[in-house]
């Protein structure tokens, strides 16, 4: 997957996840309490240029991980922004003019940029550690395990049917590439439902009714990095400061 990749190929892999936890939580408190929005944007503009630049992760694969949520931003903005009188079937406009979106889409690109930061650069083992050493629930933990876990189940089953369907000419028209399509979608639900059975009839079987529990890395650089981590955190509250 692209996050993964991102996360196990880039600079700061083996950077302390809590030095980068505490620059994403930075980042991303204020940008929320940005007040302006170019504060608000410039603070999405130095955690992006942390993660392409810093962490050395593709502009590329950056823009591919954001397309998604940036879309719903654009859609959710123009919502707001104007609505439509159904009855004449005119546009109404935001009476504030374009300010309060502006805001709203700059501290929302901002925190996006946060998120983004600390998922493309800290493995989802090392955020699983962190979590449980900041004594996050454990059911909470296990969910997310469980979660990931099936993620990866649900990618292979998807690989394999669809490698079978190709192999057989499945998508050689559009016609059959709808047909295809189609039950490709009704099969992956059986298929993945019968993996999660077994994963979860596996784990029973070797008394797996109790905690998770994993080995947690060791960080030899965990002081410098929490460091820089400070570091970073203060530029951003000072971008704050400067630009109220």
């Amino acid at each position: 997957m692209l996050i993964d990749l991102c996360a196990y190929s880039n600079r700061w892999r083996a950077a302390d996840p809590a030095a980068k936890g505490l620059f994403a939580l930075s980042g991303l408190v204020s940008a929320f309490a940005a007040g302006n929005p170019l504060a608000a944007a410039g603070i999405g503009a130095i955690v992006s240029g942390m993660t392409v630049w810093g962490a050395g992760i593709p502009f590329s694969r950056f823009f591919r991980a954001a397309l998604a949520p940036l879309c719903f931003f654009l859609l959710g903005a123009l919502s707001l922004a104007c609505s439509v009188d159904y009855r004449t079937g005119d546009f109404i406009w935001l009476p504030g003019g374009w300010t309060p979106v502006g805001r709203l889409a700059a501290r929302s690109c901002g925190a996006l940029a946060s998120l983004l930061f600390f998922a493309l650069t800290t493995p989802m083992t090392d955020q699983i550690a962190l979590f449980r050493r900041l004594r996050l629930p454990e059911t909470l933990i296990e969910i997310m395990v469980l979660c990931y876990r099936m993620l990866f189940v649900f990618s292979e089953a998807l690989r394999d049917i669809h490698t079978a369907q190709d192999s057989r000419l499945g998508y050689a028209s559009p016609s059959l590439a709808l047909r295809s399509t189609g039950n490709l979608a009704a099969v992956l639900v059986v298929q993945v439902w019968q993996r999660a059975r077994a994963l979860h009839l596996g784990a029973l079987s070797r008394n797996g009714d109790g905690v998770l529990r994993f080995l947690g890395p060791v960080f030899a650089n965990a002081r410098r990095d929490m460091v820089f981590a400070f570091a970073g955190s203060a530029l951003l509250f000072a971008l704050l400061a400067v630009m109220p």
